[in-house]
């Protein structure tokens, strides 16, 4: 799960929206393993977060 703390959406914000959003996921027999979350004035338009985040993501799913 991906999400980003904005100055329009603090980190309690983002957290009840990735809790709800492992819910929905757990509704459909899909296991959220990993939370990524980043601060970013905005999302980037091409890839939502940052690129060293991006990276970190990308490692994950490799391991």
């Amino acid at each position: 799960l991906v999400g980003l703390i904005t100055p329009t959406q603090d980190e309690e914000r983002t957290r009840e929206y990735l809790d709800e959003l492992a819910f929905l996921a757990d509704t459909n027999h899909i296991v959220p393993v990993k939370r990524f979350v980043q601060r970013l004035d905005q999302p980037n338009t091409a890839t939502y977060v940052g690129e060293g985040k991006l990276q970190e993501i990308k490692d994950f799913i490799i391991k």
